[in-house]
């Protein structure tokens, strides 16, 4: 689809007029009517505005996307992994993994190849050659170039040490010592517990990113631990291969 049908569909799924369109945007009717009949295309403030708006990436109103890439991690952005600001609007430079919502969530290179590691790995790509393609591709995507001027000055890096101590210090037995925490996102991690009463429940956001691993129970067997933790709450649970029969250990607000 071209920017103008593209734009067209988004102001009719929205229910609004041109007028309406216009006034959210701060240009004319006629400037929309433009957009739309193709004679022209609206300027990189307007498109993010219309970003915003719309709830898509400027890429998607282009109607001929570029292929995006992470600037943190080099993976392939498609809409549903773009990552947000605080304020809610797409940041088309970085997946939501390594940007959560106005944070950048990683400050060690070596921590993010390890993760990206486990997830390239399959029969045709052995894990030599996805840490050896990664040391070549990740330190010069622009985060890493930029990244002091990036960086919170180890705010973010201090809170996730916060976050391993205060999970360490409850000691849950069978769990060995945390030693990270890597950004996952609720969708990927949100399991269905049973309550007591039968009934079932999740107490994820599928569309936030939180912090949290996956340990080996030090008793053997297949279960492992699961620890999950933002600054208002931990959850640690237990599940079988592929989140299978998850058991809630704790839910505990900080």
């Amino acid at each position: 689809m071209n920017t103008k049908d593209i734009l067209l569909e988004l102001r009719t799924k929205h229910g609004l007029s041109q007028d309406e369109l216009a006034k959210k945007v701060f240009v004319t009717r006629q400037a929309v009517s433009r957009w739309e009949n193709g004679e022209t295309v609206p300027n990189t403030e307007t498109l993010k505005l219309l970003s915003g708006l719309f709830n898509v990436s400027i890429n998607t109103l282009l109607g001929t996307p570029q292929k995006l890439i992470c600037q943190c991690c080099g993976m392939p952005l498609e809409e549903t992994v773009i990552s947000r600001n605080k304020d809610g609007t797409p940041n088309e430079s970085y997946c939501k993994w390594c940007y959560a919502d106005g944070t950048y969530t990683y400050s060690n290179m070596d921590d993010l190849i390890e993760v990206c590691v486990r997830h390239m790995v399959n029969e045709d790509f052995s894990e030599e050659q996805a840490r050896s393609y990664l040391k070549q591709v990740i330190p010069e995507l622009d985060y890493w170039k930029h990244y002091q001027e990036l960086g919170d000055d180890g705010q973010f890096e201090a809170f996730k040490q916060q976050l391993i101590q205060e999970i360490n210090d409850l000691q849950i037995e069978g769990m060995p010592r945390l030693e990270k925490l890597n950004a996952l996102v609720g969708k990927y991690v949100n399991l269905e517990y049973r309550l007591p009463n039968g009934r079932k429940v999740k107490f994820l956001d599928d569309g936030t990113t939180y912090l949290g691993n996956q340990l080996a129970c030090e008793f053997g067997g297949e279960r492992c631990f699961g620890v999950l933790a933002n600054m208002d709450f931990i959850l640690i649970c237990t599940y079988e291969k592929d989140g299978v029969n998850p058991e809630l250990v704790l839910y505990q607000k900080r």
